[in-house]
Formats: C-alpha cells, structure tokens, sequence
C-alpha cells in the first residue's frame, strides 16, 4: 500500500509493529551472545594463560578482525535499502503517471 495514501491509524500500527520487530531482534541477538563468547577450550586456557599485555593484544586482535565484515555487511545493507527506496520512487512516479 502507498504511504501516502495509509490513514494515520494504519501507521502508527506499522510503526509499532516494526518496533516490536526491532526489539525481538535485539533480545534474541542478546540471548545469543554467550554462546558466542565460550570459544574453544584451547582458546580459552590459551587466553587466560597469557600476561596482560597478552590479553589485550588477543583483545585488540578480535576488534581488528571483526571490522571488516562489519564493514562488508553495513555497505551491503545501505545499498539494499538504497536500491529498495528507489525502486518504490520509480514504482510510484510510474503509478502516478499511469492515473493520468
């Protein structure tokens, strides 16, 4: 349906529909994430075992491997909904242009 044309009942519901979304989102992700801090045994033993300066350089090292696939998926994700909200700026202008 165009947004435009939505009563105003119509998106405060979608609105919290998309919120609710966006916090079951975040509670499952938080759920999840012991499950991705318990590591490997050797891993763990291997990081306890090291001096500080050890254990911040293992630290620092995770933070630099992670970035670039946080990067990756932030570019791709910015391009999806890019392309997306052209499409339905095309869609609409051709919609408009048809009703005449």
């Amino acid at each position: 349906m165009n947004p435009s044309v939505q009563s105003p009942m119509q998106r405060t519901k979608a609105h919290a529909v998309r919120r609710s979304a966006a916090l079951l989102v975040g509670l499952l992700g938080l759920w999840a994430g012991p499950a991705f801090a318990q590591g490997c045994a050797m891993c763990y033993s291997s990081a306890a075992a090291a001096s500080k300066d050890g254990q911040k350089a293992l630290s620092r090292a995770v933070e630099v491997l992670v970035a670039p696939p946080l990067g990756v998926m932030t570019v791709g994700v910015g391009l999806a909904f890019r392309y997306g909200r052209k499409r339905d700026q095309e869609q609409n202008r051709d919609d408009d242009s048809l009703s005449l």
